[in-house]
């Protein structure tokens, strides 16, 4: 619950600025119970569409943000799955709240003008 308490605030930021935020079950619970739009998506290990698994393959996630909530066989299943997929099609992968949240943050304190391309040595 903390690690959710803690991505609200980016969650309706992404939310604000356009963003589509995809949710597992209890994720979009959270965010709907809290009024932040999301769509839910179904865990790996169920073989409707759509599930993460299916969005990750199919490219339609820029992002993952996966946080795991316990120590059950079927959360560590579904988790590494996830992750597995993310790594498996180069998309990148957060797995802390506060790592997430401080990603978020600089997207939103920086601009790509503020980024400057430097060699090694310039640093």
């Amino acid at each position: 619950m903390r690690d959710k308490i803690e991505l609200q605030k980016i969650t309706q930021w992404l939310v604000d600025h356009k963003f589509e935020i995809y949710a597992t079950k209890g994720s979009h619970l959270f965010l709907s119970e809290n009024g932040i739009a999301s769509t839910q998506v179904n865990w790996p290990d169920v073989a409707e569409y759509s599930n993460a698994l299916d969005l990750i393959r199919e490219k339609k996630i820029d992002l993952v943000i996966n946080i795991p909530k316990n120590l059950s066989s079927e959360e560590l299943s579904n988790d590494y799955t996830i992750r597995r997929a993310a790594v498996d099609f180069n998309i990148p992968l957060i797995s802390n709240a506060r790592l997430a949240s401080a990603f978020i943050y600089s997207i939103d304190r920086y601009n790509l003008e503020d980024l400057k391309i430097k060699a090694w040595d310039e640093y």
